[in-house]
């Protein structure tokens, strides 16, 4: 092949191949910001707002207007006590946690209407 001659695609070799497929990678990588969230706590973050979510619509059904607003406090006290946490297993931990106090307030909440 002649010397500045437009080389067919594939010549090049392995070597050159896996560099340009290194920078792509970087370049991909580059493109998130710096916060951004892997995968798994995406899928964390999204248990934990949906369980936030749903003791918020059980305290709806709690009849006392105090009661109502002193659980509504308790549970915004406690989920912004913990939203710094990073450590896998205490983050489901808690998540345990909120979901059998979810359903404590569930059962007595349908107690106290039957």
């Amino acid at each position: 092949m002649a010397a500045g001659a437009p080389r067919p695609p594939g010549a090049g070799s392995a070597a050159t191949a896996a560099a340009g497929e290194a920078e792509l990678r970087v370049m991909a990588a580059s493109r998130l910001p710096p916060g951004a969230l892997n995968l798994k706590q995406f899928l964390r973050r999204q248990q934990v707002l949906q369980l936030y979510r749903k003791i918020l619509r059980a305290i709806r059904e709690v009849p006392a207007e105090a009661d109502r607003r002193y659980l509504k406090d308790w549970a915004r006290e406690e989920f912004r006590r913990n939203k710094d946490a990073t450590d896998e297993d205490a983050i489901r931990m808690m998540i345990t946690q909120g979901n059998m106090q979810l359903q404590e307030l569930q059962r007595t909440l349908k107690l106290a209407k039957s």
